[in-house]
């Protein structure tokens, strides 16, 4: 029987290894890979065709929400599980939304893990126990994709959101992402138009409440 693939992305090697050693652990999983960020996590789906992404949700350049809509969208899309430390029920409604297949709480029972990567697999969406699945589904009811100020964002635009709540110029983010400036700037206008948003304080603070980046303090602001 081939082993359930697993490619694990989160920023923080120590956790990485840990999350790695638990999945490998008698289980049938293999880890085929590691990733830092969103990016290194869509290059290296595209290339291993992994079974599933553990992914974390706050990670630099390319948050776990943006690269879980993007990964949904491949030729062989994975299935994906989010692995958060946050609880709060907008996250989990937007991570399902986009498309992953599971919330996992960082503070779950180690068991968890392995048991929401076969629920996956056998198409169940799968939340941390911790979570009130009633109310979660209750709130995915009442939405639809429209209604999310996020996912009205293109995918470039999104990108550009994220980078620029976290600090960067319009020079900074041209050079990362490839493009012009006056692009740049543009994709800037039209985000903030479709958001009713005129300044980066605006933006950063969308961009927590959102999950897109993380508070200073660590917190998130459903603001």
């Amino acid at each position: 029987m081939t082993p359930i693939s697993i490619l694990l992305v989160e920023d923080h090697h120590l956790v990485r290894e840990a999350l790695r050693a638990l999945i490998e652990e008698g289980h049938h999983f293999a880890v085929v890979g590691q990733a830092e960020d969103g990016n290194q996590a869509l290059q290296m789906a595209e290339k291993l065709h992994p079974n599933v992404v553990v992914m974390d949700i706050m990670m630099p350049h390319l948050n776990g929400l943006e690269a879980t809509s993007r990964l949904r969208a491949l030729h062989y899309p994975p299935k994906v599980i989010i692995l958060s430390q946050h609880h709060a029920q907008e996250y989990i409604v937007q991570a399902l939304m986009v498309g992953a297949s599971g919330y996992l709480l960082k503070d779950a029972a180690a068991d968890e893990l392995p048991t929401a990567i076969r629920a996956v697999i056998e198409g169940t969406t799968y939340l941390s126990s911790q979570i009130p699945r009633d109310a979660i589904e209750e709130s995915l009811l009442r939405r639809d994709n429209a209604e999310s100020p996020f996912l009205r964002l293109t995918p470039r635009e999104r990108e550009v959101l994220q980078l620029v709540a976290e600090g960067n110029t319009n020079r900074q983010i041209a050079h990362y992402l490839g493009i012009s400036i006056k692009t740049v700037e543009k994709h800037r206008f039209s985000l903030m138009d479709k958001l009713g948003i005129r300044d980066v304080t605006g933006l950063v603070r969308f961009a927590i409440a959102h999950g897109i980046i993380e508070g200073d303090d660590g917190e998130l602001s459903l603001e």
